[in-house]
């Protein structure tokens, strides 16, 4: 998947179900470190007064932001109204918009994140602009993204091959460098633990690709490297 196929990505995030099924099968790293913790961790040490999160999924991380920092204005942004739905019964402030259109200030909010989602947007330069626009002078954009190595071993021996994207570890940090002078990279290699072929194949097809998956019949419980970066800019 290299090109954003837009109604592909409606279609997966109009519930919270094939979300679900990717959360839980993740474990941090071998050294104990989680992706999310540490995108939470650059969050709080940029120490905002307004924090937004575009494409917040079912608000689980904007909720650690709001306890972290219970002095901050923060705003969860998503394109799926059942999304936004989600976060908003967690108590948070929640909108349906576009990336690519923030409904928000110039010089308005201290920090942006963008977590597992840029990968999705059809034209990257123009959301980075926006996210550009809407950060104070000194602001800060914390992003997480997979990169083209992750579950890699898991798809090719299943029928597929490894996801290249648009936003990845692998260009993430070319495309950054086009919007923000300062760009900081942390690579982290968590463990996707599978019980069985079904958890297996449930999280290939959660995605949903066009690959008929056939992922190895025995030798489960299985567990498989994941390829992640956060880079913090400003």
């Amino acid at each position: 998947m290299s090109m954003v196929d837009r109604d592909a990505v409606r279609a997966q995030y109009r519930t919270e179900e094939h979300l679900a099924v990717r959360t839980t099968v993740w474990h941090p790293t071998a050294d104990g470190r989680d992706p999310a913790t540490e995108a939470l961790a650059a969050v709080v040490a940029a120490t905002p007064r307004s924090y937004v999160e575009v494409g917040c999924g079912t608000g689980m991380f904007a909720a650690r932001v709001a306890d972290a920092l219970p002095d901050a204005a923060v705003l969860a942004l998503d394109q799926s109204e059942r999304m936004v739905e989600l976060t908003a019964s967690r108590g948070l402030e929640a909108r349906v918009a576009d990336v690519q259109d923030l409904p928000l200030p110039d010089d308005s909010v201290d920090v942006v994140a963008a977590l597992w989602m840029l990968y999705h947007v059809p034209d990257l330069d123009r959301a980075l602009g926006e996210v550009r626009r809407v950060l104070r002078p000194g602001g800060t954009f914390v992003v997480v993204t997979n990169g083209d190595a992750h579950l890699a071993a898991l798809r090719t021996e299943a029928g597929g091959g490894p996801l290249v994207t648009t936003f990845s570890s692998d260009n993430g940090e070319r495309v950054l460098r086009r919007h923000f002078d300062d760009v900081r990279r942390d690579d982290l290699v968590p463990r996707a633990v599978f019980a069985d072929r079904a958890a297996a194949l449930a999280y290939l097809r959660s995605s949903r690709e066009d690959v008929d998956w056939d992922p190895p019949a025995d030798g489960w419980p299985r567990t498989y490297d994941g390829a992640v970066t956060l880079f913090t800019c400003s």
